[in-house]
């Protein structure tokens, strides 16, 4: 049993680390010419790196918004859980920290699929980035650990 509550806490400091940087990384779409992500749009003029704050259009506030909850629910999951992990009657379920779990994968996948959907490709070059790629590989990965947490029980 403490080989499973280790591996399960291993694989959410995991989700939360690739979270984290999959929100502050700089490459969500990258291009010959420079590269945005969710905060910074840079390109590579005359020379020079340079960088401006991204644009204030709807679409990328909820993709950032929802990245930050997504975080923020993977980091207050993990907190449940280990509160949970001492607390918890014998024999009882994981369920707060499941749902905690669950809402951070699904507003990981929101915030992808709207990004997915309504970025712009300025360049005939352009394609996605690291951190658009993590932040998928973080979906499936905080879903399954929500649905394990549902699934684990504290050993009597």
């Amino acid at each position: 049993m403490l080989l499973i509550l280790l591996g399960v806490l291993i694989l959410h400091v995991i989700i939360l680390i690739l979270l984290i940087v999959s929100t502050a990384a700089t490459a969500w779409s990258v291009a010959n010419s420079g590269g945005k992500d969710l905060w910074y749009q840079c390109s590579t003029n005359n020379g020079g790196y340079h960088c401006q704050p991204s644009s204030n259009e709807d679409w990328i506030q909820a993709v950032q918004a929802l990245m930050i909850l997504s975080v923020l629910f993977c980091f207050f999951s993990l907190i449940a859980f280990l509160y949970q992990l001492f607390r918890l009657v014998k024999g009882g379920r994981f369920f707060f920290t499941a749902i905690f779990q669950i809402l951070a994968s699904v507003f990981v996948m929101c915030g992808a699929i709207i990004y997915t959907v309504m970025c712009p490709k300025d360049d005939t070059y352009t394609h996605f980035g690291y951190a658009y790629v993590l932040a998928w590989v973080a979906f499936p990965l905080c879903l399954i650990s929500g649905l394990i947490y549902i699934v684990l029980r504290k050993k009597e």
